[in-house]
This record gives C-alpha cells, sequence and structure tokens, in this order.
C-alpha cells in the first residue's frame, strides 16, 4: 500500500518497533483496517456522501469519543476540506452538546430490560442547522445515536435521513463509517496505552 498506515500513524507507531512487530503479526487485520479508511475517505465515488460531510461526520463521532490524536486528525482532516473551514466551529460546538457517557438506551421488553439507561437523546442546536444543512445535521443525529443509543435505532430513524435528502447507499455507507471510526478510536487509545507502558518498562 502506498498510503502510510493510518493507524499506525495516529497511534505513533514507527517501523521496526516492537509494536509495529505486534501489528505485523495480524497482518491481514492490519490491512483491512486500512482498506477501511481509504474505502471511506478515499472512496472512488463520493457523490453519495460528499468527503466534507464525511469529514464532519467523523470530526464529530470522534470529538464525542473525548480529545485524542484521532479527533485531532479528523478536525484538521474537516479545516483541510474546501468546505470544512465553516462547519469547524459548528461542529466543536455540536460536540460539547451531545458530549455524554454511555451507552444507553432500551431493550426490547424482556429479561435485558433491567439493563434499561436512559440518557441524552441529541438533537443538533436550532441556531447552527444553517451552517450545517439538512443532510449534516440529520447525519449528526445519527451518528450520536448509532454511537450512544444503539439499542434505540430503528426505521423511524432511517426515514429522518431519507427525508433529509440521504439514498440508502449512502446511510449504509455513513452507518459503516461511525462504526469504523468507534473502531478505530477503541484501537489507537489501546496501542497509545501499550506504547506507553512500554516506554515506562524501559525506563525503569
Amino acid at each position: 500500500m502506498g498510503t502510510q498506515d493510518i493507524i499506525d500513524t495516529l497511534a505513533g507507531i514507527e517501523p521496526g518497533s516492537a509494536l509495529d512487530a505486534i501489528r505485523t503479526r495480524r497482518l491481514q487485520a492490519r490491512e483491512n483496517a486500512q482498506k477501511s479508511y481509504l474505502a471511506l475517505f478515499e472512496p472512488i465515488d463520493p457523490s453519495e456522501f460528499s468527503l466534507s460531510e464525511r469529514a464532519a461526520v467523523a470530526a464529530f463521532v470522534t470529538g464525542l469519543h473525548g480529545e485524542s490524536a484521532v479527533a485531532a486528525f479528523y478536525r484538521e482532516k474537516l479545516a483541510a476540506n474546501a468546505d470544512g473551514a465553516p462547519l469547524l466551529e459548528a461542529i466543536a460546538a455540536e460536540i460539547e452538546r451531545g458530549r455524554t457517557s454511555g451507552p444507553y438506551g432500551a431493550f426490547p421488553a424482556g429479561p435485558l430490560s433491567i439493563e434499561n439507561k436512559a440518557g441524552l437523546i441529541y438533537r443538533a442546536s436550532v441556531e447552527r442547522k444553517p451552517v450545517l444543512g439538512a443532510r449534516l445535521t440529520a447525519a449528526l443525529e445519527h451518528a450520536h445515536l448509532l454511537v450512544l443509543r444503539p439499542r434505540d435505532a430503528a426505521s423511524a430513524d432511517m426515514k429522518a435521513l431519507l427525508a433529509a435528502g440521504w439514498s440508502t447507499t449512502g446511510i449504509v455507507t455513513l452507518s459503516q463509517l461511525v462504526a469504523f471510526l468507534s473502531f478505530q478510536v477503541r484501537v489507537v487509545s489501546g496501542l497509545r496505552t501499550l506504547a506507553a507502558a512500554s516506554a515506562q518498562e524501559v525506563a525503569s
């Protein structure tokens, strides 16, 4: 692959390091994660889900997970996009509006109902909707649902996206992007923790 591995970059993994060797042992997983990143953020045809929309959703989702190298990377990606700069401030404000602990929501009636947990039902602020536009507003609300209230996802949420101008293909890609980002945040966080522990061992 000509492009540098994004997870290695975000986790600060140097070629030949102990963590590089660990990742090399699971080469297929490493390559699949990179292919997923390229398919989602450097697609052949972004017509159903524009690059600026992808960067905005990515900045929002990774921001919900907390400040990290991953969140900073997608903020920069949004800022670098031709249509993204005006969205930076709006996305930052929406992250603060939507940040909460989770996941939460309700299970179908049954033995798991005891695990039901109420929480924030995020809606984009009225004053920022003109900046975000209908499509991105719906995308952020759906992304928040998938990240923090996955058990509450229902067909009505798909209808809201369709009503905002999303195609079925675009909705599938949006869901894939949110899932990939949640995975990426966890992997990078874990690798950075391993790197810090390894550095501490060497120093002691």
